[in-house]
């Protein structure tokens, strides 16, 4: 897996955004929350994702799978090399994470997003 696949994923999603925060992370937001993370300049390359608070403590148990430092305590997972993970794995994490931040939005942001 690589960092475009894993954008061209995100981009496909409705009303996604993507912008650069903290000089190297490209994140991608919808209705200006971020739904994932990546760090594109690190070797490997490691992502950041939100995932439900049911699956958060067996997740942990994967291979390269880790607390997201600073989010955790919201149930954000790191991947520390996104290349753990296959093409299927991704789109699910991405729309799992995507649904989820995307449902925590408020109705009207919501409508005015069209999704």
């Amino acid at each position: 897996m690589t960092i475009d696949l894993i954008r061209e994923i995100c981009l496909l999603l409705p009303a996604v955004t993507e912008d650069i925060k903290w000089e190297t992370h490209l994140c991608f937001n919808v209705g200006g929350k971020m739904f994932l993370i990546t760090s594109p300049d690190e070797v490997p390359v490691n992502a950041t994702f939100k995932v439900p608070e049911e699956s958060f403590e067996e997740l942990l148990d994967r291979d390269g799978f880790k607390i997201a430092s600073h989010l955790g305590r919201y149930h954000w997972i790191e991947v520390t090399d996104i290349s753990k993970l296959s093409a299927k794995e991704w789109r699910f994490f991405i729309n799992q994470s995507y649904k989820l931040v995307l449902d925590k939005l408020p109705v009207k942001a919501r409508k005015s997003l069209g999704v």
